[in-house]
């Protein structure tokens, strides 16, 4: 589509509401969805560790036990 000038361009017609408005939110909603994967991401990921540090206590503390009923 041609414009004549940056005033038309923004006015896209007299829809330019619309269409700003409609990029506007669909920028937000991709951002918003872009943040909660990364933070759903940090939050896995310290469940994982914290799993892990369990597994690693309770296999020491099993190990120390068998040590100490010998």
């Amino acid at each position: 589509m041609y414009f004549d000038n940056m005033q038309d361009f923004w006015r896209m017609g007299g829809y330019g509401l619309y269409v700003w408005l409609s990029f506007g939110i669909g920028l937000t909603s991709l951002t918003l969805l872009w943040l909660d994967s990364i933070f759903a991401k940090r939050k896995l990921m310290a469940q994982i560790l914290n799993e892990h540090a369990r597994q690693v206590r309770i296999k020491s503390a099993k190990e120390k036990q068998a040590e100490t009923s010998v």
